[in-house]
């Protein structure tokens, strides 16, 4: 089965995360490898993704489209960073937009 790079995640998740999803860093539960999630080997199916690891093959993310939402499993990573480009949070208002 072939496979595709992280980057196919950033259209499905940006409804999730203030952040590019594909550009954060994350470290692997299985083996400890530390990559972007572009990195990450993703296998579609016709409802959603299994991201796995690039070194171990262990799924890092589960993600599921259904009708009320997507559901996301992110149970193999032991933690996920934003980049540091990504990590600037939105204006709360359009106020403070005008002062930043």
């Amino acid at each position: 089965m072939t496979h595709l790079d992280g980057n196919v995640l950033a259209g499905v998740t940006s409804s999730l995360f203030a952040f590019d999803l594909p550009t954060a860093t994350g470290q692997c539960d299985a083996c400890g490898d530390v990559a972007s999630l572009a990195e990450a080997m993703v296998y579609g199916a016709p409802l959603g993704f299994v991201v796995r690891c690039r070194n171990c093959s262990g799924i890092l993310v589960l993600l599921v489209e259904r009708p009320g939402g997507v559901r996301l499993n992110m149970r193999g990573l032991r933690w996920l960073m934003p980049s540091a480009t990504d990590s600037h949070p939105p204006a709360a208002t359009p106020e403070a937009a005008r002062f930043s």
